[in-house]
């Protein structure tokens, strides 16, 4: 099951825990505020969290990550290239936002591979790299689910900002049209700042050259 939980620093970000039913295991994907509360959902609910996912390296995605981490000693699986944002406090927005932070000792996850929670073996996740909103997006794809858990590469009814540090228009919307739309049509899109969609839903938005038609 997917759990969405709306936290709220300097703006609001959807964080989302990604649970198998049958075990209680599972990952949490972008804490990006109000460590606390993720924590202590974490524990009311019993659930065993393997792995703490990060779709790309700004504050919002990033602020909780640390309170996890430190709360239950797991791992943090980011883009080899997120050292361009963990490790920039003026690309991943923090100083901007008035809370200066860092975050280091990640687990580089690359294009193409993949993993799955030790409990769960059969819901195995893949890593596909979208860059354009920032150079170290990526997307969580987890075929048997049929669910994506996007960042801000794409949004219900609209695409990602690409005038943050290192993002770029062209870049995201090939990142989009070659590796999220041509995913399966129902596959359930679950991004940072918007209520969920489906790939079938989005693909009108785009021309056939690649192009986002606005609405």
């Amino acid at each position: 099951m997917v759990i969405t939980v709306p936290v709220k620093g300097y703006f609001e970000e959807n964080t989302f825990f990604w649970i198998d039913d049958d075990t209680g295991h599972g990952f949490v994907i972008d804490p990006g505020w109000e460590g606390e509360k993720l924590v202590r959902m974490i524990r009311l609910n019993g659930w065993t969290i393997e792995k703490i996912l990060l779709t790309h390296g700004h504050i919002d995605h990033i602020g909780a990550v640390d309170a996890i981490r430190d709360a239950f000693g797991i791992p943090v699986l980011a883009s080899e290239r997120t050292g361009d944002y963990l490790e920039n406090k003026i690309w991943n927005l923090s100083t901007f936002c008035g809370t200066p932070l860092t975050v280091e000792n990640t687990e580089p996850a690359r294009d193409g591979d993949t993993f799955a929670p030790t409990a769960a073996p059969a819901a195995v996740f893949r890593v596909i790299e979208t860059p354009g909103h920032t150079t170290d997006s990526l997307v969580f794809y987890c075929p048997r689910d049929g669910i994506c858990f996007t960042g801000d590469t794409i949004f219900r009814g609209t695409i990602g900002n690409d005038r943050l540090p290192g993002g770029d228009l062209r870049t995201m919307l090939k990142s989009i049209c070659e590796k999220i739309l041509v995913l399966p049509e129902e596959t359930v899109l679950y991004s940072g700042h918007t209520p969920e969609t489906t790939v079938g839903e989005e693909r009108p938005h785009f021309g056939p050259w690649g192009g986002w038609l606005k609405p």
